[in-house]
């Protein structure tokens, strides 16, 4: 079956995409990650600490099945429709990354320079983990929502807020790839 590990063409995805997009609308449903992860922190006992918790479960557990699809969808696509980790990067990019220490850019979805177990335990490594998990919470909560709630919902919907948003994240994903990286590796 080679014709499943090749990645879907956009004319596959985009409108599968839409289609889970009209289903969450349909149903009156938000759709977005990070509203999903804050359900699992009602659910571990967050609203004892912050009211922006205190949520009605009942309401947010189609939530928790869109997790588990998103468990299960990756792994499916990891271990059955993909014949190599490897990914087809520009030659360019490889040795740019070569350049900043990545020996094996591209060989796999998460680099050992950074995901590593001995990375990982690091000072260094940890810093960065807890640095952006901080950033990230942050982010999300300040833009009200994350990258998939703007860039797939609110833009679907027309939404300013959305764009504006959506503009952020890609110029803070230029400014992370060209100057901050750089000065952590």
């Amino acid at each position: 079956m080679e014709f499943i590990t090749q990645p879907w063409p956009w004319y596959v995805g985009g409108p599968l995409i839409a289609f889970v997009l009209f289903l969450t609308f349909y149903f009156g449903k938000v759709f977005g990650v990070s509203r999903s992860l804050e359900t699992f922190c009602t659910i571990g006992g967050a609203a004892r600490f912050s009211d922006y918790f205190k949520v009605d479960l009942k309401e947010r557990k189609w939530s928790l099945f869109f997790v588990v699809g998103i468990i299960i969808g990756g792994f499916i696509s990891s271990e059955f429709l993909m014949k190599t980790q490897a990914i087809d990067l520009n030659p360019t990019t490889v040795k740019e990354l070569a350049d900043l220490g990545f020996a094996n850019a591209g060989n796999s979805y998460l680099p050992e320079e950074i995901f590593s177990l001995e990375n990982l335990l690091s000072i260094k490594g940890f810093l960065i983990l807890i640095g952006a998990g901080i950033l990230i919470g942050f982010g999300t909560r300040y833009a009200g929502g994350c990258t998939s709630g703007h860039a797939i919902t609110g833009l679907s919907n027309l939404q300013l807020p959305s764009l504006v948003a959506t503009i952020g994240f890609f110029i803070g994903g230029l400014i992370m790839t060209w100057f901050i990286i750089p000065l952590i590796f």
